[in-house]
């Protein structure tokens, strides 16, 4: 690891976490706090895939959906408007949209097949911008003069590495220059988390087998066709199943590459200093 021991923390003029786990335990959380403290770098995963990666892609979608409208169509044909994401930390809400929802076209889905595209291309926008967090912490540095890195990760991070590669491209290439920290979170999580995404869906990626595995099995144990499938529901569903298919491979991450917070203590942290202590505690362990 980059840090060895506490006293490897503590005493470097340099600190460099990549924040990993399920979305909504604190990756975001302790990332604004640590560059609202003024002296931390903020790179986000998600930020970076949908403007750097998928920008284009989420912009289409939005004005292919104007183009249904004439008014509009006939003012973005003539270029007298133009129209963009606002894409920010705080809200994926256009990344989350144009992965979309698998089902019932009329109640807001899409095609199987089309969501699967979709997927694919957030996979490589994932791994691209796990690897630019490199350029970002030279970025930061040469750019701002930050020694301080924070990299705010998707949760679905777990995905597009092989925990149990120890030669793993990604991972191997992070784990020079960040520390990987896992934020765990309980079974008293599980149901806020569920309760949380269904409100507002999170972008969200499945190892294709998985997926495809998770679509079969939905469509079996509901006796529906695709075309009957309500989208809001087979995504909440899929979420559940994701929830557990994750966690296993998040902690073995944490165990061979980097350590473990636990939700509740990163969620009592309230400056940059009380979550250097809690890494230094755990590093002890």
């Amino acid at each position: 690891m980059l840090y060895n021991s506490a006293s490897d923390w503590e005493s470097s003029k340099s600190k460099r976490v990549m924040l990993f786990g399920m979305s909504g335990l604190g990756k975001t959380y302790i990332s604004e706090m640590l560059r609202n403290n003024g002296d931390w770098f903020h790179y986000s995963i998600d930020y970076r895939i949908g403007t750097r990666y998928m920008g284009e892609h989420i912009a289409d979608n939005f004005k292919k959906e104007a183009m249904r409208t004439p008014f509009l169509a006939e003012l973005l044909q003539s270029d007298a408007i133009y129209i963009a994401a606002n894409m920010k930390f705080s809200d994926l809400s256009p990344l989350s949209t144009y992965l979309g929802k698998p089902g019932n076209l009329k109640n807001g889905g899409i095609s199987f097949a089309e969501y699967l595209r979709r997927q694919r291309l957030h996979r490589d926008a994932e791994i691209n911008s796990m690897i630019d967090t490199v350029h970002f912490i030279d970025r930061a540095k040469s750019l701002y003069n930050y020694d301080n890195f924070v990299c705010d990760t998707s949760g679905s991070v777990v995905e597009v590495v092989d925990c149990d590669d120890p030669d793993d491209y990604v991972l191997k290439a992070l784990s020079k220059h960040v520390l990987p920290v896992w934020i765990e979170g309980s079974s008293d999580h599980t149901e806020e988390l569920v309760r949380r995404f269904a409100a507002a869906p999170k972008p969200m990626y499945y190892q294709e087998s998985f997926l495809i595995n998770c679509w079969t099995n939905y469509l079996e144990e509901k006796n529906i066709s695709e075309a009957n499938v309500n989208p809001d529901d087979f995504i909440v569903w899929g979420y559940r199943q994701l929830l557990e298919n994750r966690l296993p491979r998040y902690r073995k991450i944490a165990e061979k590459w980097g350590i473990t917070l636990n939700a509740n203590d990163v969620a009592k942290v309230k400056s940059a200093e009380g979550f250097n202590s809690l890494i230094a505690k755990n590093l002890k362990r």
